[in-house]
């Protein structure tokens, strides 16, 4: 990974300075290290920041949090809980989809690509933007929290009315960063066949978050794919 990354230039002003802090730096080094002893990082280093060029700064309504991306071949983008068409859909998005079937009676699609949602300025971020392939979680103790725990706050001290889909505990542990005297937050339990039964599933974190935008005399997200 270069020391000055690809990200859109908005977005860019707002980071240089983290980029350049000594924990940035660890970053780097080991994702270099990884890549140097022939470790393979998912998603391609030159594709990492790709949500950020797809959802600018200050275009953001709505952010959905997860916490690292898919670890097998092929699957991981740079959006949460996104994955390319041929992909066999996982099974937290086909509970996405569900939700948004029941509550919206939005067809369920044939593309499990959520890059239409970020064109209708919905970050979707990972707290943790990279992975050895393989092994979840594996490069969760390198200072990328610390990175994205930034991100998370400078929306929320920059911004207005954007709302924060925070869906599970490890998503619920960020609310500290998040002004909630001008922000919204919807809270349920992960999509996960485990858990989406408790809370997910009926939640209505969809219709919900136009209601929101409506309120807000915002234009409505098109949750459609």
């Amino acid at each position: 990974m270069n020391n000055k990354p690809n990200i859109e230039e908005s977005w860019y002003k707002i980071l240089k300075e983290e980029f350049e802090k000594p924990y940035f730096l660890e970053i780097n080094k080991k994702i270099n290290d990884d890549l140097s002893s022939w470790i393979i990082i998912y998603p391609k280093i030159e594709d990492m920041f790709n949500a950020f060029e797809k959802t600018h700064f200050d275009d953001i309504k709505v952010v959905i949090l997860w916490q690292d991306p898919y670890h097998w071949k092929w699957q991981a983008q740079w959006f949460c809980f996104s994955v390319p068409d041929w992909i066999k859909i996982p099974p937290s998005l086909r509970n996405i989809y569900k939700e948004l079937n029941r509550s919206l009676l939005l067809d369920i699609p044939k593309s499990w690509n959520l890059i239409p949602w970020a064109r209708e300025w919905v970050f979707l971020l990972n707290a943790i933007l990279t992975v050895q392939a393989g092994k979840p979680a594996s490069h969760a103790k390198i200072w990328w929290e610390k990175f994205t725990d930034y991100i998370i706050k400078t929306i929320s001290d920059n911004k207005h009315w954007v709302i924060f889909l925070l869906w599970w505990s490890f998503a619920n542990g960020k609310k500290s960063l998040i002004d909630t005297s001008k922000h919204y937050i919807l809270e349920t339990t992960h999509p996960s066949p485990f858990s989406a039964h408790r809370g997910f599933l009926w939640s209505d974190c969809f219709k919900k978050t136009n209601d929101i935008l409506k309120k807000e005399w915002k234009k409505e997200i098109n949750w459609r794919i």
